[in-house]
């Protein structure tokens, strides 16, 4: 089931390599002070689990304080897409943030789709600030036994 798999390991690597240079370019005055580290607002990509039975593959993202219309599926070209949008929330007059770790703006996630996989037939369901995608699976031809006659 490694084929809807989508990995950007450069991705991954940029957070880390960010993670680690903020971390050391802190003064150790800064670490015992405990000054906080400036807000930052982090790309991010929904969380997925991906399941599949005799009939489907099922691909559920959370997607917490996304809106509805604010999700868009397609399938196409051997790869099924989410993208979408989560909206900062506007700044209220006389509120200060002074963390904000959730990550806000656009996403999109790509998966490739598996050779059984009919992408003219995606459903998509969202409830609960939770997307899934049923993704039918197509009938496998059954081979035919071919009698071979003997001359």
């Amino acid at each position: 089931m490694n084929a809807l798999t989508h990995w950007n390991q450069l991705r991954q690597l940029e957070a880390l390599q960010h993670g680690l240079g903020s971390l050391f370019s802190r003064s150790p005055a800064q670490w015992r002070e405990g000054q906080e580290e400036p807000l930052a607002v982090a790309e991010w990509a929904p969380l997925v689990d991906i399941s599949e039975d005799d009939h489907e593959y099922r691909i559920k993202a959370e997607l917490p304080e996304v809106k509805k219309e604010d999700v868009r599926v397609t399938a196409e070209e051997g790869t099924l897409t989410i993208t979408g949008e989560r909206k900062f929330e506007k700044e209220e007059k006389g509120r200060k943030y002074h963390r904000v770790e959730r990550a806000y703006g656009s996403f999109v996630r790509n998966f490739s789709l598996p050779e059984d996989a009919s992408p003219a037939q995606v459903t998509a369901t969202f409830k609960d600030g939770v997307l899934t995608v049923h993704l039918a699976k197509t009938a496998k031809a059954a081979p035919l036994p071919i009698e071979v006659q003997v001359a």
